[in-house]
């Protein structure tokens, strides 16, 4: 009489199945969570920069006689350029907006953010630094195509990312942020 033995030592097609079809309902909660966990961080990044900018120019605008940055010329770039925009956040200035790359006596403001202008985080232009500057009074609107990071305007010190993707929500494009 043949004796079947206890010692099995293989996993039987029916539990191979069982794992691969519980694997299989793993993946498909996990992978959209990570998608859109990503796209939140992304977000979460936008509105950091943002939050950054608009308070370096908030901060800018009260110690420079109620101007904007970039409204009016550093010293060496002409007013509404994006390189005054810049150097108006980035290094010392004086009343006046003219910059310096040292702090010195005449030049005792900034710099209001440190190092560069930060990069937008999301949509077509994602690690773009560049600034469209505009000297409006209107609302801002994007422009995609024009292939800068930010869109500002000196007339109101208004900056809003490039980008008219939608956010996570469903319903908010990234301008509005």
């Amino acid at each position: 009489m043949a004796r079947l033995s206890s010692n099995r030592k293989a996993f039987s097609l029916i539990e191979l199945v069982i794992v691969v079809v519980i694997l299989g309902i793993i993946a498909a909660i996990a992978i959209p969570r990570i998608g859109s966990g990503s796209q939140s961080a992304g977000e979460s990044a936008l509105r950091a920069n943002l939050a950054s900018l608009r308070n370096a120019i908030d901060w800018y605008y009260s110690e420079h006689k109620n101007k904007y940055p970039g409204e009016v010329g550093d010293g060496t770039n002409a007013a509404g350029s994006e390189l005054a925009f810049s150097n108006q956040l980035t290094k010392y200035t004086n009343a006046d907006g003219v910059f310096s790359d040292e702090k010195l006596a005449t030049h005792p403001f900034g710099p209001y953010i440190r190092g560069n202008i930060p990069t937008l985080p999301v949509g077509t232009n994602k690690g773009k630094a560049t600034v469209d500057i505009q000297a409006i009074t209107t609302p801002l609107a994007v422009n995609v195509a024009g292939g800068t990071g930010w869109i500002y305007s000196t007339g109101t010190g208004q900056i809003i990312g490039n980008a008219d993707n939608i956010g996570s929500d469903g319903v908010t494009t990234f301008d509005k942020y």
